[in-house]
């Protein structure tokens, strides 16, 4: 039963996996962020097909190059590996407060880079985790970093450095 269970984990993960992959190229072209809700509903159906009664989450979110998809840049005065008031960042999202993600909520714009998340939640075939105090629901998730293609000027903001 365990190695059935483990089988059908890895089998729903790749169904989950080739879905997003599909949908978030069919988002990176022009109009996309009209269609996202169309978008996630394809790649639900498809993983509905193996795990039949699951609940979806989708998050998308949009930067302008692939080296945002990261905190933002500090200068670590101190060494401790955290930034601390007072420590200089490179504010790349323009909003004046340093951000461990500074991704825009969306599919975002021309040339964008999108971070696209989709996770499923389901009941497991058998009882054996818990047998072992695992619970009897399992998530998986799934994510895809794509760039939008260059249909229109792109959106861009200049990084500022801020000391605060």
């Amino acid at each position: 039963m365990g190695l059935g269970e483990l089988s059908y984990q890895a089998y729903v993960k790749a169904i989950l996996t080739g879905a997003i992959q599909k949908a978030g190229r069919d988002s990176t072209i022009q109009g996309a962020t009209a269609r996202s809700a169309e978008i996630d509903e394809k790649v639900m159906g498809m993983v509905r097909t193996v795990a039949k009664n699951g609940t979806f989450s989708s998050t998308r979110k949009s930067y302008s190059q692939f080296g945002q998809v990261a905190p933002e840049p500090f200068n670590d005065g101190n060494g401790n590996g955290f930034r601390d008031v007072g420590e200089c960042f490179s504010d790349v999202n323009a909003n004046g407060t340093w951000d461990m993600d500074p991704g825009a909520a969306g599919q975002g714009g021309a040339s964008d880079v999108t971070v696209y998340t989709v996770t499923v939640t389901y009941l497991r075939l058998f009882p054996v985790a818990q047998w072992f105090g695992g619970g009897r629901v399992q998530s998986l998730s799934a994510t895809t970093i794509l760039k939008n293609q260059p249909y229109a000027a792109q959106t861009t903001v200049i990084a500022t450095n801020i000391c605060a």
